[in-house]
């Protein structure tokens, strides 16, 4: 994923709420959302391998957003994908698992990992010095570290909220994060991009030529009996041409 908002134990009725969007260049294959053979909800990077979302029936799930540093590239020797493939595959504990990545994260390009077991959620930067336990609230994430305050960030945690306090459904959740407004270079961070790109990339929903840009978009809603809702949305080149994929299942725990 490249934006993504959530909400964690902050509602009554629904302990986790996501909406995400995904950027990425139009030609690499993918497989949308689908039920793996073991078990794991998810889609599949059908180039690097792994995902960037994903979801098991015993309550385990963890998402990817890739952290953008132009300015000090680094060679992945792993795929970030199978950072998420491989806890939803694992038997490790949530906290378990990071600490493992920590000692190997400059293995990745820049990564931002959250995975939960459906009970307490971590974060893991490889531009961060330590593993951090999410705590309930909403929050945002970007290309930067978890909840820095990018315009688009703090648009979408807004829009977030007004979801919470009206009707919270799929429609609503992909609704949001499709601004394609522009933000002014004089706010936005410095992540080694050139002035122009830093712009278009300030936007939520991003089209830039020839062939990258917001490929598709995904609600989440699991409400306290562990019934879990996601609904993908993969888009054309033109945001209004696209193609859903929704997927229902009961979570539970050993």
């Amino acid at each position: 994923m490249c934006l993504v908002a959530f909400s964690w134990k902050t509602h009554e009725e629904f302990p986790l709420i996501i909406s995400a969007n995904r950027d990425e260049f139009f030609d690499r294959p993918t497989a949308a959302l689908h039920r793996w053979e073991n078990g794991v909800i998810a889609g599949k990077d059908l180039k690097g391998g792994g995902t960037w979302m994903g979801f098991t029936p015993d309550g385990k799930w963890a998402l990817l957003t890739n952290y953008r540093d132009f300015n000090s590239l680094r060679k992945g020797e792993i795929s970030r994908g199978k950072l998420v493939q491989n806890f939803l595959e694992g038997d490790f504990s949530p906290e378990v698992y990071l600490k493992t990545i920590f000692m190997e994260k400059e293995r990745y390009e820049g990564f931002n990992l959250l995975v939960s077991d459906g009970e307490k959620l971590f974060y893991l930067s490889n531009y961060a010095d330590q593993i951090q336990e999410i705590q309930p609230g909403i929050h945002g994430l970007s290309n930067g570290l978890i909840n820095d305050p990018w315009p688009k960030v703090e648009l979408a945690k807004s829009q977030l909220r007004n979801v919470l306090a009206s009707e919270i459904d799929e429609v609503n959740l992909l609704g949001i994060l499709k601004s394609s407004e522009t933000h002014p270079y004089e706010i936005l961070p410095r992540t080694g991009a050139t002035e122009a790109m830093e712009i278009k990339l300030s936007a939520q929903l991003i089209r830039m030529e020839p062939n990258y840009g917001t490929v598709s978009a995904a609600a989440v809603i699991q409400n306290q009996k562990g019934e879990t809702t996601i609904r993908e949305r993969t888009f054309q080149w033109t945001p209004s041409q696209y193609t859903d994929r929704r997927i229902h299942f009961q979570t539970y725990k050993h």
